[in-house]
């Protein structure tokens, strides 16, 4: 079987994989339609976040039997299509769901002791005690949305402290020793800390908007290491300014390109809810980097080959 690199992973992938007997190729400059004009010579595709496999691209894939997406979603793939023509898909939550649970608690635990900025002080030469002390997180409730790899892994890291943890999913029966799985409105009642960990689709699109941060029963903290485009910047920037949210830890933003590798959707001037959004020192960023690490790159793609060889071999 041959299979087609579109994108650069850990080098284990093509290493374990030729021992297994594939014939890999590797194309990570072509451009999408240059990579369609010989999709038809593959068995399998091996892809992050370079473009989108759409039902034009599949359709010239006659030979295709499985993508593969070194990555915990499988967004850009047109998932129904492909299944339609047979196609095999696989992703890898596994690989960095660790990774994701330690972002999101170390975003959380700077964003209550004011880490950030009181880092940017000292560096300046202040030494303002008082104005940067902090809370503690223990006695809190943590709110995860979307109980799924991330989520539980999320849930796992916050064994050492005396928090209720718990969590809403559309799957029933989803809870477990580190989180109790309740509805909808048990969520905006008793939440201090939301965290977000689902995947992006339909009913995850715009999710927090200003209906949805209404809810709340009283003001909350927001970490989002999920996908950017569930929630509404305008809306966050409004929360923020009325202290509806208390201060908000995002990996992921609703203007990164789908590719996940540029922030913005265009070459026009930064939208002005994010001009907004990057003056509140209680806001911590960072560049779709929590699923990023050292481990979860060998992770990711370890992942991959044991799903392809369990298939396929």
């Amino acid at each position: 079987m041959k299979i087609l690199h579109i994108d650069e992973n850990h080098p284990l992938l093509i290493k374990q994989l030729e021992a297994l007997g594939f014939q890999n190729d590797e194309d990570y400059e072509a451009i999408k339609s240059e990579i369609e004009e010989k999709i038809d010579r593959y068995d399998g595709v091996i892809i992050r976040s370079r473009f989108k496999i759409d039902k034009t691209f599949i359709d010239k894939a006659t030979n295709l039997k499985f993508i593969g997406r070194v990555g915990a979603g499988l967004e850009s793939i047109d998932i129904e299509y492909a299944q339609k023509k047979g196609i095999q898909l696989f992703s890898a939550p596994e690989g960095n769901r660790n990774a994701v649970g330690e972002h999101a608690l170390g975003m959380l635990l700077s964003l209550f002791n004011k880490l950030n900025t009181a880092d940017q002080q000292v560096r300046k030469g202040a030494w303002n005690r008082e104005e940067n002390r902090g809370i503690e997180l223990d006695l809190k409730t943590v709110g995860i949305i979307g109980y799924g790899n991330m989520g539980r892994a999320f849930a796992r890291k916050l064994r050492g402290f005396d928090v209720e943890v718990i969590c809403y999913d559309i799957k029933e029966d989803v809870e477990n020793s580190d989180a109790t799985q309740v509805d909808l409105e048990e969520l905006f009642e008793k939440t201090d800390v939301l965290s977000l960990h689902t995947p992006w689709t339909p009913l995850t699109d715009k999710m927090v908007n200003a209906s949805f941060i209404d809810n709340f029963k009283k003001p909350f903290w927001l970490i989002n290491t999920a996908r950017g485009r569930s929630v509404v910047t305008k809306d966050l920037v409004n929360a923020l300014e009325s202290g509806k949210i208390l201060g908000a830890g995002l990996d992921v933003l609703e203007y990164e390109k789908s590719s996940f590798e540029n922030l913005f959707t265009s070459e026009n001037e930064m939208p002005e809810p994010l001009k907004k959004l990057l003056q509140f020192d209680n806001v911590i960023l960072s560049p779709h980097i929590a699923g990023w690490t050292i481990e979860s790159k060998e992770k990711l793609a370890q992942t991959i080959v044991d799903k392809i060889k369990a298939q396929f071999c």
